[in-house]
């Protein structure tokens, strides 16, 4: 039997569905992450930097985005 796959990256929806905020809150959140990372136009936010962003363990963003 296969393991379900993790999740890896976040998207602005995620953000907006965490959050219970609109989606230009979303967006804003996510470019914010980029930006705090210093991630480049290309690369994409993980599940990780989401937490640590957020000051969440990885374990729950990984319960809370199943």
């Amino acid at each position: 039997m296969k393991k379900p796959v993790k999740r890896i990256f976040v998207y602005p929806h995620d953000i907006q569905m965490l959050s219970g905020k609109g989606e230009r809150y979303a967006r804003s959140s996510y470019q914010k992450i980029k930006k705090h990372f210093n991630l480049e136009p290309h690369q994409l936010v993980t599940i990780t930097q989401l937490a640590q962003y957020f000051g969440l363990s990885e374990e729950k963003m990984h319960e809370l985005l199943k």
